[in-house]
């Protein structure tokens, strides 16, 4: 395992990175993979990413959009599902995608409506890029996702802030109440995560704590894709 702090010496002094037409037409874009608990601050490091290695270069995918589609169950029975599971995601649907995508083929990202618990009809339309990057929970946790990453990124963040975290997002963007929230975070999320989230840490090839906020790890992994990116 790579810690941040062991890469300084790799990067180079500028991290201004001049994309031309042969990145562009590489033979196999280059797969990210970026993992950690719920609430770690994934999202910000994916976003932090992207703003500075530029959109148009990276197709973005996350795991969430590929819950399994629940719309033949009643309602109630949806809000028992396991979601912090493995077995609640459609993983092969995004292993396939992100071989089409490495075969330089669009894909179609699900779109998952987490207040019904179900996949809508709309999809987003992803063009292949030089550059793709996975985002989830259980990314590494799935063995036939690990093989697919050239870089493996987890995101390690305190407990208490996880939750409080969790809890923030779920109440105001998904219309949850906080005993539903804490009673989930008890009875799921914090089994799943002592499971299948924390174990997967092994397999990281980076860990950035405390996600977006830490602004030296941020630097080099950014400066590490755009070296790679540069010698493709």
């Amino acid at each position: 395992m790579t810690c941040a702090a062991c890469l300084l010496d790799e990067f180079p002094n500028s991290h201004t990175l001049q994309y031309n037409s042969i990145m562009l037409n590489r033979a196999t874009p280059l797969v990210i993979g970026l993992a950690g608990g719920s609430g770690s601050g994934k999202t910000t490091v994916a976003q932090g990413i992207i703003e500075r290695v530029g959109a148009e270069h990276i197709a973005f995918l996350q795991h969430d959009a590929y819950y399994k589609d629940l719309s033949s169950l009643p309602p109630n029975q949806r809000a028992e599902i396991n979601f912090d599971h493995p077995d609640s995601l459609d993983t092969e649907l995004l292993i396939q995608h992100i071989h089409q995508l490495k075969s330089y083929q669009p894909v179609e990202l699900p779109v998952y409506d987490f207040k019904n618990h179900n996949r809508t009809a709309v999809t987003i339309h992803i063009e292949p890029q030089p550059l793709i990057l996975v985002e989830g929970i259980l990314i590494f946790a799935e063995p036939g996702l690990r093989p697919l990453f050239d870089v493996k990124i987890f995101v390690d963040t305190d407990a208490d802030i996880r939750f409080i975290r969790r809890l923030q997002r779920d109440i105001l963007e998904r219309g949850r109440t906080t005993e539903s929230v804490v009673q989930q975070y008890l009875s799921t999320v914090r089994p799943m995560h002592l499971e299948f989230v924390e174990p997967s840490k092994r397999y990281a090839d980076v860990i950035i704590p405390e996600g977006g906020m830490n602004a030296v790890a941020m630097d080099m992994v950014v400066a590490r894709l755009e070296m790679l990116l540069r010698s493709a």
